[in-house]
């Protein structure tokens, strides 16, 4: 196989596959919330859940599982439905594990052949160790989500809060192995970067990570029905008059378990999501700002051109996502959102590593 500085481009393309297929699961799980099919499948079997009911008997059972399990939302958001309807979302809980499956038989194949080969140095195989990690704790906590779910009488959909740390971790999932990607066999070069702007664009990728959590809580909590306006003053609504009148008699901290009927949390969390999106925008626009006289930017200012048409990309979906969820949040719409949400993420990353290899920052084998 055909080697790079003594890497081997094979597992640089095995590297980037892994990638892609981790991007994709989590924007089947995107697709899987805002359908409300995440409850559809009421059990955790690992093995015996390779296959969907194979039979109309095995259908019914599935489905009036679904219906004592997740009582709650079968009677206020799934009132009436038949079973054909009910295939329809289990068909997307249904995909979203297969596809983690996959992920792991990709994962694994590869791995044991480039293993054999002696291609997996140390470094490489602690970096894969956290990937592992991180990948089964996505799986984990998944199902530690679903259950949140599953035989409460108080409770419609999954726990906002534990959808956040599934998702979170997915997200650390794409991020370190997007990072391993871009750092695997990379030959640093000569120059050096301003720890002024290496600071600036890690503080942007941790507000992003901030973003991406509030993002969770406005899909878990349903928070853009409360106020599908924008800006947060128009149409003679204000979403700060909202959240001070919801409030103005005080707070229940109860609130911020039991949220389902609660405005002024779902108004909140719009607010805070928001206003994170604008700071993300000052502080990358910033990063740019100071990366502009550069040479490593001046070789490679389709990276500025790259950020910046994901920034405007991701705001305006952000606001059609918001201004189009009446009564339903519209799920094409908010999938892309997430999608560019993890694209903006690679953006970042991607210009980091670049960066890095400008400063001279060691790459491991």
């Amino acid at each position: 196989m055909k080697k790079q500085n003594g890497h081997s481009r094979a597992v640089k393309i095995w590297l980037f596959i892994g990638v892609v297929l981790v991007f994709f699961q989590v924007v089947l799980g995107g697709i899987t919330r805002l359908t409300d099919s995440g409850l559809s499948i009421t059990e955790w079997a690992v093995i015996q859940g390779v296959l969907p009911p194979m039979n109309e008997q095995a259908w019914q059972q599935a489905f009036e599982a679904y219906k004592q399990a997740a009582a709650r939302q079968y009677e206020t958001v799934h009132s009436g439905m038949d079973l054909q309807a009910f295939k329809y979302i289990y068909f997307w809980e249904y995909v979203h594990r297969l596809w983690a499956r996959s992920m792991g038989m990709v994962f694994l194949i590869p791995f044991l052949w480039f293993w054999y080969r002696g291609m997996i140095s140390r470094a490489l195989m602690r970096r894969l160790g956290v990937v592992i990690l991180l990948a089964s704790l996505a799986a984990v906590f998944g199902w530690i989500m679903v259950k949140s779910g599953l035989n409460d009488d108080k409770r419609t959909w999954v726990s906002a809060y534990k959808l956040v740390v599934h998702l979170l971790i997915a997200t650390a999932l794409y991020a370190y192995l997007f990072w391993t990607w871009r750092t695997y066999g990379a030959a640093p070069s000569s120059g050096k970067v301003p720890a002024s702007v290496l600071r600036l664009y890690k503080w942007g990728l941790a507000v992003l990570f901030l973003q991406i959590a509030l993002g969770g809580l406005m899909a878990g909590m349903r928070a853009a029905l409360v106020f599908p306006f924008f800006p947060a003053i128009s149409h003679g609504q204000s979403l700060f008059a909202l959240l001070a009148q919801q409030t103005q008699n005080g707070v229940d901290l109860q609130n911020f378990i039991d949220y389902e009927p609660a405005i002024w949390i779902k108004a909140l969390v719009q607010l805070l999501h928001r206003g994170v999106a604008w700071l993300l925008v000052v502080l990358l626009s910033a990063a740019l700002w100071k990366s502009r006289r550069l040479s490593s930017y001046q070789k490679r200012h389709i990276h500025a051109k790259m950020l910046i048409s994901v920034m405007i990309l991701q705001v305006l979906l952000g606001i059609f996502t918001v201004i189009h969820s009446i009564g339903r949040i519209p799920v094409d719409i908010a999938a892309m959102h997430q999608a560019g949400a993890l694209l903006l993420l690679g953006v970042v990353l991607y210009i980091l590593s670049e960066l890095r290899r400008t400063d001279g920052a060691a790459n491991f084998a």
